[in-house]
């Protein structure tokens, strides 16, 4: 029987790592026994992947059209706005201080 080395994302552990259960869609998620933390391999949904925000915040950078970023990654236009509009109330809290004086 073939079997897979399941490595931790977190602390790389590979003798540590144990199933834990499955997800409500059915996918196989994964315990560190060394750092505690819990993941799984496959998503439902494209934009619970690893790497996903980053991907969108990188086409914004390179001037890429929210509705073009949605319609090329798969996912809704409201996915696409949030990591902005977390990051633009943290600017407005810390430019707020400037525009007062």
């Amino acid at each position: 029987m073939a079997s897979v080395s399941i490595s931790c994302p977190s602390c790389s552990a590979t003798d540590g790592v144990v199933r834990n259960g499955k997800s409500t869609a059915g996918h196989q998620r994964y315990l560190c026994s060394h750092c505690r933390k819990t993941w799984q391999l496959q998503f439902t949904y494209t934009a619970s992947q690893p790497g996903t925000h980053q991907k969108i915040i990188d086409m914004a950078m390179n001037g890429v059209g929210c509705r073009a970023t949605a319609r090329i990654m798969g996912v809704s236009l409201n996915t696409i706005l949030r990591p902005f509009s977390n990051r633009w109330s943290c600017m407005t809290k810390s430019v707020g201080h400037y525009l007062e004086q």
